[in-house]
């Protein structure tokens, strides 16, 4: 049966999203079309290439995550220079390699630009600080004298993954302007809203997976001092969107996956807790499958 699918963001944590997918898989689910921010974009990415659960799960099995923390280099140690490239490069890493990445394995599936896949087949969110707004990709592109079809599909992923301070923005040159294009979960981090709109009929079903707890369900923060609060801060405004979006007749339709414990940007994780987050990704899809009603 056909679906349409939403991952979500949560950088290194996205390994749980590969578990979830390979049970929907399993549950004979096939996905039509696949919308994604920041892991989710990448997750999404390779199901729009025709990859199945195992392979993905083998690309990540295989993948040295620590490779996409690529430092410029400098004679002077890192630890000296990192803080004057996050002052004038505005991030802490290129972002180069995980663009690489991306293009190589979607190059096996003979995938370059987003006209190598079928209409509305993937769309990915990035956010256009210049510009202060939310950015669906390929969609947007005409806004900025681009046309969708000839834009890299690995390029649009590293926009919607280009996680603030840590990553450097990526520059959209158009139309005489250059506009900074950062991680799309500042501003949607679950953009379930592009397939499953109010008073709208869906074409088909439409699945979410999500790294978070149900937005009803989850525990009040505890602030009690300044980094707790940027902490409250950013996650607010991250969710704020989202969290308006999905009411409870949303709810029914997402596969919520708790991964609290593990930061976005812990890259050094060891195999064991790689595959902890895949087990509970599988956990948390086939308990969603045991009562879902589509």
């Amino acid at each position: 049966m056909f679906i349409d699918g939403v991952f979500s963001g949560g950088g290194i944590k996205g390994f749980a999203l590969v578990g979830a997918y390979e049970v929907v898989e399993k549950r004979g689910f096939r996905f039509k079309r696949v919308a994604g921010t920041s892991a989710g974009s990448i997750v999404a990415a390779l199901i729009a290439a025709q990859y199945t659960s195992d392979e993905i799960a083998e690309l990540m099995k295989e993948l040295d995550v620590k490779t996409f923390m690529d430092d410029r280099k400098a004679f002077i140690p890192f630890a000296v220079t990192k803080w004057i490239f996050l002052y004038w490069r505005l991030g802490l890493y290129k972002g180069a390699e995980l663009e690489k990445w991306m293009a190589e394995k979607l190059a096996i599936r003979g995938i370059k630009t987003f006209s190598d896949l079928p209409p509305q087949a993937l769309r990915v969110v990035a956010s256009d600080l210049t510009n202060g707004r939310l950015v669906v990709l390929p969609d947007d592109l005409p806004n900025y004298g681009i046309d969708p079809g000839s834009f890299s599909v690995a390029k649009a992923i590293r926009m919607s993954c280009s996680l603030p301070y840590f990553f450097e923005p990526v520059k959209l040159h158009a139309q005489n302007q250059t506009s900074l294009m950062v991680d799309g979960g500042v501003l949607s981090n679950f953009p379930m809203w592009l397939f499953d709109k109010e008073n709208v009929k869906k074409v088909r079903p439409v699945l979410g997976v999500k790294l978070s707890h149900n937005l009803n369900e989850r525990e009040p923060k505890k602030i009690n001092n300044a980094f707790k609060l940027y902490e409250a801060l950013f996650e607010t405004m991250k969710d704020a969107h989202d969290a308006r979006y999905i009411s409870r007749k949303h709810a029914q339709n997402i596969i919520f996956i708790p991964t609290d414990g593990v930061l976005a940007t812990e890259f050094e994780l060891t195999e064991e807790r790689r595959n902890d987050l895949l087990e509970l990704g599988r956990q948390c899809a086939q308990e969603f499958f045991s009562k879902w009603s589509y």
